[in-house]
Protein backbone atom coordinates (compact mmCIF):
# COMPACT_ATOMS: atom_id res chain seq x y z
CA UNK A 1 0.00 0.00 0.00
CA UNK A 2 1.49 3.34 -1.01
CA UNK A 3 1.51 6.40 1.26
CA UNK A 4 -1.47 8.04 -0.48
CA UNK A 5 -3.63 4.93 -0.10
CA UNK A 6 -2.49 4.49 3.51
CA UNK A 7 -3.60 8.05 4.31
CA UNK A 8 -6.98 7.41 2.67
CA UNK A 9 -7.35 4.25 4.74
CA UNK A 10 -6.52 6.05 8.01
CA UNK A 11 -8.96 8.86 7.15
CA UNK A 12 -11.72 6.35 6.37
CA UNK A 13 -11.12 4.58 9.69
CA UNK A 14 -11.31 7.89 11.56
CA UNK A 15 -14.62 8.73 9.84
CA UNK A 16 -16.06 5.34 10.72
CA UNK A 17 -14.96 5.68 14.34
CA UNK A 18 -16.69 9.06 14.52
CA UNK A 19 -19.85 7.64 12.92
CA UNK A 20 -19.94 4.81 15.45
CA UNK A 21 -19.95 7.21 18.37
CA UNK A 22 -22.63 9.28 16.65
CA UNK A 23 -24.84 6.24 16.04
CA UNK A 24 -24.33 5.02 19.59
CA UNK A 25 -26.54 7.79 20.90
CA UNK A 26 -28.76 8.45 17.90
CA UNK A 27 -32.34 8.89 19.01
CA UNK A 28 -31.42 9.08 22.70
CA UNK A 29 -31.76 12.31 24.59
CA UNK A 30 -29.44 12.78 27.53
CA UNK A 31 -31.45 12.10 30.66
CA UNK A 32 -29.94 15.04 32.51
CA UNK A 33 -31.08 18.55 31.82
CA UNK A 34 -28.51 21.30 31.35
CA UNK A 35 -28.67 21.85 35.13
CA UNK A 36 -27.49 18.28 35.83
CA UNK A 37 -30.88 17.34 37.29
CA UNK A 38 -32.53 14.09 36.16
CA UNK A 39 -34.85 14.43 33.19
CA UNK A 40 -38.55 13.83 33.69
CA UNK A 41 -39.76 11.03 31.42
CA UNK A 42 -43.35 10.05 30.67
CA UNK A 43 -42.83 6.96 32.84
CA UNK A 44 -41.11 8.75 35.75
CA UNK A 45 -37.75 10.09 36.81
CA UNK A 46 -34.44 8.68 38.06
CA UNK A 47 -34.78 7.85 41.74
CA UNK A 48 -32.49 8.30 44.70
CA UNK A 49 -31.55 4.96 46.29
CA UNK A 50 -31.96 6.49 49.76
CA UNK A 51 -35.62 7.24 48.96
CA UNK A 52 -36.45 3.70 47.82
CA UNK A 53 -38.89 2.13 50.27
CA UNK A 54 -39.43 -0.96 48.14
CA UNK A 55 -37.12 -3.43 46.41
CA UNK A 56 -38.39 -5.58 43.55
CA UNK A 57 -36.28 -8.49 42.34
CA UNK A 58 -36.69 -9.52 38.70
CA UNK A 59 -35.06 -12.43 36.95
CA UNK A 60 -34.22 -12.66 33.26
CA UNK A 61 -33.38 -15.85 31.39
CA UNK A 62 -32.50 -17.20 27.98
CA UNK A 63 -36.14 -18.22 27.41
CA UNK A 64 -36.52 -14.46 26.77
CA UNK A 65 -38.73 -13.86 29.78
CA UNK A 66 -38.84 -11.67 32.88
CA UNK A 67 -40.16 -13.01 36.18
CA UNK A 68 -42.36 -11.38 37.30
CA UNK A 69 -43.57 -9.74 34.09
CA UNK A 70 -46.36 -7.65 35.63
CA UNK A 71 -45.67 -4.98 38.27
CA UNK A 72 -47.94 -2.54 40.10
CA UNK A 73 -46.77 0.61 41.87
CA UNK A 74 -48.36 3.68 43.43
CA UNK A 75 -47.72 7.12 42.00
CA UNK A 76 -44.75 8.68 43.80
CA UNK A 77 -43.20 5.35 44.73
CA UNK A 78 -39.41 5.04 44.39
CA UNK A 79 -38.41 1.47 43.63
CA UNK A 80 -35.04 -0.25 43.77
CA UNK A 81 -34.95 -2.96 41.11
CA UNK A 82 -32.54 -5.85 41.54
CA UNK A 83 -32.28 -7.56 38.16
CA UNK A 84 -30.77 -11.05 38.09
CA UNK A 85 -29.65 -12.59 34.81
CA UNK A 86 -30.07 -16.36 35.17
CA UNK A 87 -29.12 -16.88 31.52
CA UNK A 88 -25.89 -17.51 29.68
CA UNK A 89 -26.06 -14.36 27.54
CA UNK A 90 -26.32 -10.61 28.19
CA UNK A 91 -29.80 -9.24 28.94
CA UNK A 92 -31.08 -5.82 29.94
CA UNK A 93 -34.09 -4.15 31.51
CA UNK A 94 -35.28 -0.91 29.95
CA UNK A 95 -38.34 0.94 31.28
CA UNK A 96 -40.45 3.12 28.97
CA UNK A 97 -43.64 3.52 27.02
CA UNK A 98 -44.49 0.90 24.40
CA UNK A 99 -43.89 3.49 21.66
CA UNK A 100 -40.45 4.44 23.05
CA UNK A 101 -39.45 0.79 23.45
CA UNK A 102 -40.64 -0.04 19.91
CA UNK A 103 -38.49 2.78 18.49
CA UNK A 104 -35.49 1.84 20.60
CA UNK A 105 -35.81 -1.84 19.58
CA UNK A 106 -35.64 -0.85 15.90
CA UNK A 107 -32.45 1.12 16.58
CA UNK A 108 -30.94 -1.82 18.44
CA UNK A 109 -31.52 -4.09 15.42
CA UNK A 110 -29.88 -1.52 13.11
CA UNK A 111 -27.00 -0.82 15.50
CA UNK A 112 -26.60 -3.87 17.77
CA UNK A 113 -23.45 -2.50 19.40
CA UNK A 114 -25.19 0.76 20.34
CA UNK A 115 -23.79 2.06 23.62
CA UNK A 116 -26.13 3.80 26.03
CA UNK A 117 -26.41 4.24 29.73
CA UNK A 118 -29.57 5.80 31.06
CA UNK A 119 -30.99 5.62 34.59
CA UNK A 120 -34.01 3.64 33.35
CA UNK A 121 -31.77 0.89 31.87
CA UNK A 122 -29.75 -1.91 33.43
CA UNK A 123 -27.46 -4.16 31.38
CA UNK A 124 -26.74 -7.42 33.18
CA UNK A 125 -24.08 -9.92 32.16
CA UNK A 126 -24.80 -13.64 32.24
CA UNK A 127 -25.02 -14.98 35.78
CA UNK A 128 -24.76 -11.48 37.31
CA UNK A 129 -27.13 -8.98 38.94
CA UNK A 130 -27.72 -5.31 38.26
CA UNK A 131 -29.75 -2.52 39.82
CA UNK A 132 -31.69 0.54 38.90
CA UNK A 133 -33.69 2.98 41.02
CA UNK A 134 -36.73 4.68 39.51
CA UNK A 135 -39.44 7.00 40.83
CA UNK A 136 -42.85 6.44 39.28
CA UNK A 137 -44.16 9.99 39.73
CA UNK A 138 -46.78 9.77 36.98
CA UNK A 139 -49.72 7.38 36.78
CA UNK A 140 -50.22 5.20 33.73
CA UNK A 141 -49.46 1.97 31.95
CA UNK A 142 -45.81 1.49 31.05
CA UNK A 143 -43.58 -1.30 29.80
CA UNK A 144 -40.18 -2.79 30.39
CA UNK A 145 -38.19 -4.93 28.01
CA UNK A 146 -34.88 -6.35 26.96
CA UNK A 147 -33.96 -4.44 23.80
CA UNK A 148 -30.93 -6.46 22.82
CA UNK A 149 -31.48 -7.33 19.15
CA UNK A 150 -33.91 -10.23 18.87
CA UNK A 151 -34.84 -10.39 22.56
CA UNK A 152 -37.69 -7.85 22.36
CA UNK A 153 -38.95 -9.50 19.19
CA UNK A 154 -38.95 -12.87 21.03
CA UNK A 155 -41.30 -11.45 23.68
CA UNK A 156 -38.91 -10.38 26.43
CA UNK A 157 -41.29 -7.74 27.79
CA UNK A 158 -43.27 -6.83 30.89
CA UNK A 159 -45.96 -4.42 32.05
CA UNK A 160 -45.94 -1.76 34.77
CA UNK A 161 -49.13 -0.22 36.12
CA UNK A 162 -48.79 2.96 38.19
CA UNK A 163 -51.96 3.85 40.09
CA UNK A 164 -52.80 7.52 40.67
CA UNK A 165 -52.83 8.95 44.15
CA UNK A 166 -56.38 9.54 45.43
Amino acid sequence: MNTHNALKFVAACALLAGATSTFSHEGHADTKAATGAPEQKTWGIAGDAKSAKRTVTLTMDDNMRFTPDKLVFKQGETVRFVIRNKGKILHEMVIGTKDELDKHAVMMVKFPGMAHDEPYMAHVAAGKAGELVWTFNRPGEFDFACLIAGHYQAGMVGKISVTANP
